[in-house]
């Protein structure tokens, strides 16, 4: 894919986001692009394979936004950086002539996305490029839901690190008194010290978690959540694996809980 980009665009200055994405796993690639794309410049061009239905009847799509430019597979995978209000048009170029001039039907990513998305880097007007649709696939939303005290969410994704992270999002958490994230210090000795746990508790199979400020604020070895970098709800383990602590993944039920 590269290769196609440089030979069109040498001039392209090509930024790998991650390879780590889990097999045909659209939403975790959804995910993924939704940490990440708000942290490059205006108008970027994102190109996005996570395609599992390659050389079936799934569109190919260009899709402008206020603030960038996409290129991917009309499977969901925009669902989370390309909202309805933030569209600016549609294009399909799954039959595009810029494509190159053998397509696989193993293969998009470099036959047909990456030739288009490389088109898009000399200037070429998406319209010149397909013809313009009205809407894309857009995968099931999977939010929050607030009952009393208590928010109801659940993991979309497992990182590198075994860390299960969540849906519900720092503005998502049960309103407390006073400070809205109070910290917790460990006291005693390192290795089975008590701590003051905060306003909040996460529940997580049969585990009930402080919501901590931070990974160390527990010793190694220990369990938590904490709000993360992307202020959603995580489920960690200081210096270990929550998947493996827990032994659970993306779908598994979060609850916090007030007092």
């Amino acid at each position: 894919m590269k290769g196609v980009i440089l030979g069109i665009a040498p001039e392209a200055r090509l930024v790998d986001l991650t390879h780590e994405v889990p097999p045909q796993d659209v939403r975790a690639g959804a995910f993924l692009l939704r940490g990440a794309v708000p942290y490059f410049p205006l108008g970027t061009i994102h190109l996005a394979v996570v395609d599992p239905g390659v050389g079936g009847a799934r569109r190919a799509l260009i899709v402008a936004t206020r603030s960038a430019l996409y290129v991917a597979p009309d499977n969901g995978l925009l669902s989370l950086v390309a909202p309805p209000s933030e569209i600016v048009g549609i294009w399909d170029v799954s039959q595009s002539t810029h494509r190159l001039r053998k397509v696989s039907r193993t293969f998009h990513g470099r036959d047909v996305f990456a030739p288009i998305a490389a088109r898009l880097v000399l200037r070429a007007p998406p319209v010149s490029l397909g013809r313009a649709v009205r809407s894309m696939v857009r995968l099931p939303e999977s939010r929050p839901k607030r009952n009393g005290g208590r928010t109801i969410g659940e993991v979309l994704w497992v990182d590198r690190f075994g860390n299960l992270i969540t849906n519900i999002a720092a503005a998502d958490l049960p309103r407390t008194s006073g400070r809205r994230t109070p910290t917790a210090r460990p006291h005693g000795s390192g290795r089975t010290g008590s701590f003051r746990t905060r306003p909040l508790s996460v529940t997580i199979g049969d585990a009930v978690l402080p919501l901590l400020a931070a990974y160390s604020d527990l010793a190694p070895g220990h369990a938590l959540a904490l709000v993360n970098s992307a202020d959603l709800v995580e489920i960690a383990v200081n210096q270990g694996s929550a998947a493996t602590h827990f032994a659970l993944g993306p779908g598994a039920r979060v609850v916090v809980t007030r007092g």
